[in-house]
């Protein structure tokens, strides 16, 4: 596989450092061979998705949902002291695992429910009033009514 060396994106450009670290996540080798757990991704709504992770085996005491900034992290581990099992086959992995979601800006979990061995992760992006768009009025004549700016806003 061909490696790219993005250190002259970084030098030639200010405030896409985003981007580029988006990419190097994209092409570095180690993303392609974790595929335990399988899961899915769907779109649920415009701003709205569900991540779908096959979680068998696993109780809801030993998964861990956690975000921090625009990262999600969901974990496993089996509960120490559990009683020993002979298996004469074993096909379902119940192996510890930590699976890293890189979420865009203004995306938040909203909810998280296991049930039949798939853990379903809710997110919805809410963008702040703030950076939503705005409808300014034009004012007739030379002066700006500062009044009428300020109800356009309401």
């Amino acid at each position: 596989m061909r490696t790219f060396d993005l250190a002259p994106l970084y030098r030639a450009t200010v405030g896409f450092d985003q981007i580029a670290d988006l990419m190097d996540r994209v092409l570095t080798d180690n993303v392609g061979n974790q595929t335990y757990p399988p899961y899915n991704i769907e779109k649920t709504a415009d701003d709205g998705w569900r991540i779908s992770i096959a979680a068998a085996g696993f109780t809801d005491e030993e998964l861990t949902i956690e975000q921090r900034e625009n990262a999600l992290i969901v974990s496993a581990r089996k509960a120490a002291g559990e009683t020993p099992r002979t298996y004469l086959h074993r096909g379902i992995a119940s192996r510890a695992f930590e699976r890293r979601f890189h979420l865009a800006d203004h995306v938040r979990v909203t909810a998280a429910s296991h049930v039949d061995g798939m853990l379903h992760i809710d997110l919805v992006r809410e963008v702040p009033e703030a950076l939503k768009p705005r409808r300014i009025a034009i004012a007739k004549g030379d002066t700006v009514d500062v009044m009428a700016v300020e109800q356009a806003d309401a």
